[in-house]
């Protein structure tokens, strides 16, 4: 049976107890048991005793990171406009007797619709309370949506998108460091050339993960 393994951060590889060819659609197992069509790409290396093959891979139907986080983005903005809508609701219903409480009648102690006056201000005060408790579920719902619409065209390693995005990049990283040491470009702080040789680095570094997971192969 064909399993997801842990490659790097975000990056998902197929573990595998047969050999595969690139393009070869393979159903890949979660550790839920749900089990999920993949297009393979790249061989990565087989285990130390030679009993499992790991592979870069894609889902068949084409979901990613980019579509998971549109996913989370809708789900989280429809609980957003749930709570609110449940908001509101319970601020009309607090209205009850709206009337009646704004001429400021005093709770007649003892009279036979002081119990009736004490249900009455106890309902609209519950409901008020339900009230702000659906706003801040709406308002965390809508923060949690605004940040996931963010993140729906971030490219990273678990993307083919990503050998071209991480090579331009590197392009910037090496134009920035070799103008900050030329003085084509301003250092603004003593830090400034040795920050931007350690993003020169980590570029290179992801971009050969990026072409090790989707460039081509040697035959």
């Amino acid at each position: 049976m064909n399993k997801y393994y842990k490659y790097a951060p975000n990056v998902f590889v197929a573990k595998c107890d047969a050999q595969h060819q690139k393009g070869d659609v393979i159903s890949v197992c979660s550790k839920h048991g749900t089990e999920r069509d993949h297009i393979v790409f790249n061989f990565l290396g087989t285990s130390i005793n030679g009993e499992f093959h790991y592979y870069s891979i894609v889902r068949l139907d084409g979901y990613n990171a980019q579509e998971h986080a549109k996913a989370k983005a809708a789900k989280y903005g429809e609980w957003a406009t749930n709570a609110a809508i449940k908001s509101d609701a319970c601020v009309s219903a607090a209205m009850e007797g709206h009337e009646f409480l704004s001429l400021g009648e005093p709770i007649k102690v003892g009279h036979h619709s002081e119990q009736r006056h004490r249900a009455l201000i106890a309902r609209n005060h519950a409901r008020m309370d339900k009230s702000l408790e659906f706003q801040n579920k709406a308002e965390s719902h809508a923060s949690k949506a605004a940040y996931w619409a963010g993140r729906t065209d971030v490219i990273n390693l678990s993307m083919p998108e990503s050998l071209e995005y991480y090579e331009h990049l590197l392009e910037i990283a090496q134009d920035k460091h070799a103008g900050l040491k030329s003085g084509k470009y301003q250092k603004q702080h003593s830090y400034s050339l040795q920050y931007a040789k350690k993003e020169v680095n980590e570029c290179k570094k992801k971009l050969d993960l990026a072409v090790k997971l989707w460039g081509e192969q040697e035959e």
